[in-house]
């Protein structure tokens, strides 16, 4: 099963939502494999939206980042990293469709909930910055098999 990185931002957890958006998670059939409450350096922060360096968005990014406790969250099923980026919907709240996380939960252009990897590589290398391969949990959920169509080589 493919992993991902979701992380629940500062605004997401001082407008307790975690739970609701933890719970959307798995009831989509998603399986939590490492989950902590962290607080961000800005040089881990920085890591993170390396790719945005030079952005006029970047600074704001890392210091809202930054700005409070936020959860991270390894999660795991088939097609993970896409499944999780459509259910938290455009980047923007104010433009997320109903039914996303964004679109649900949230109105604003900067405060946007939820961070999540955009592509498989990007999960590992986000997965590294805040978990440790032992802090991650291998298991095979007891439902897998009314998730997916486990009667071949891969999940289907």
């Amino acid at each position: 099963m493919q992993r991902t990185l979701v992380l629940l931002k500062p605004d997401a957890v001082e407008r307790r939502l975690v739970g609701t958006i933890l719970a959307r998670l798995e009831r989509k059939g998603l399986d939590l494999v490492g989950l902590k409450m962290l607080r961000v350096k800005r040089a881990e922060a920085a890591r993170l939206y390396a790719a945005h360096r030079g952005q006029d968005f970047y600074g704001p990014l890392v210091r809202f980042l930054c700005s409070g406790p936020l959860v991270a969250v390894a999660v795991a099923g088939k097609d993970a990293v896409a499944v999780v980026r459509a259910m938290i919907g455009s980047t923007f709240c104010n433009e997320a469709a109903p039914g996303t996380v964004r679109g649900d939960l949230g109105m604003s252009r900067r405060f946007n909930l939820i961070h999540a990897s955009d592509s498989p590589a990007s999960a590992r290398r986000e997965l590294a910055l805040f978990f440790k391969g032992a802090e991650l949990v291998r298991r095979r959920p007891v439902d897998a098999g009314w998730l997916y169509d486990l009667t071949g080589p891969e999940p289907v």
